[in-house]
């Protein structure tokens, strides 16, 4: 995360990256019925679900790129794009969770992140500061897990293919929750700077 003003260079709502960014978010509950359909006794749509992971992937990499290539930055995009990948690994670990494909401590890295930076956000706003912009190793902590959780579950099942999914899910979960946390660190530094030198300029 970097604390810094993007240029706005659109005040339109209906762009493609805001569009697409606005699937995601259609994504979320859609997702996650599909992956908890067998706690409730319906069918298991693994298979649905890792689509819908699938296209959220590819919108998240498009929304960014497609905004600063057809310079289309807007003020919504820059709330709906974090706002939607917070609220995809939100709904993917319930669901995971819930099936006990993800264990509790991993569940409880992920989410104790993201209560600190909700924390950092508030600190911002009280001294004026616009909400983060996501960077680069920001981008790639999410990148790492949103390719982590689909093989995760591919991996709850059997046979050499589950296996392999398994164990590429791990390494992917490994390395997002470990640049996760280190973009997180280093956004509390940033704030933490910020802050500093209010109280000294007053």
């Amino acid at each position: 995360m970097e604390v810094q003003e993007t240029r706005v260079q659109t005040d339109r709502v209906l762009t493609i990256p805001n569009i697409l960014s606005m699937a995601r978010l259609v994504g979320v509950p859609v997702f996650l019925w599909l992956i908890l359909r067998p706690e409730f006794g319906g069918p298991k749509s693994d298979g649905w679900a890792l689509l819908v992971l699938m296209l959220s992937g590819v919108s998240d990499y498009l929304d960014g790129k497609l905004a600063r290539r057809w310079n289309q930055i807007s003020n919504l995009g820059r709330l709906l794009d974090p706002a939607a990948d917070r609220l995809f690994i939100l709904s993917t670990l319930v669901g995971l969770t819930w099936r006990e494909i993800l264990p509790i401590w991993l569940t409880a890295a992920l989410l104790a992140r993201e209560l600190m930076l909700l924390v950092m956000v508030g600190i911002l706003r009280r001294h004026g500061y616009p909400p983060p912009q996501v960077n680069f190793l920001g981008k790639a902590a999410t990148f790492n897990l949103m390719y982590a959780f689909p093989l995760l579950l591919l991996s709850d099942g059997s046979g050499w293919l589950s296996t392999l999914a398994s164990i590429l899910g791990w390494a992917f979960a490994g390395w997002g929750t470990t640049l996760y946390w280190w973009a997180g660190i280093l956004y509390v530094v940033q704030v933490r700077r910020l802050v500093k030198a209010d109280v000294a300029a007053d």
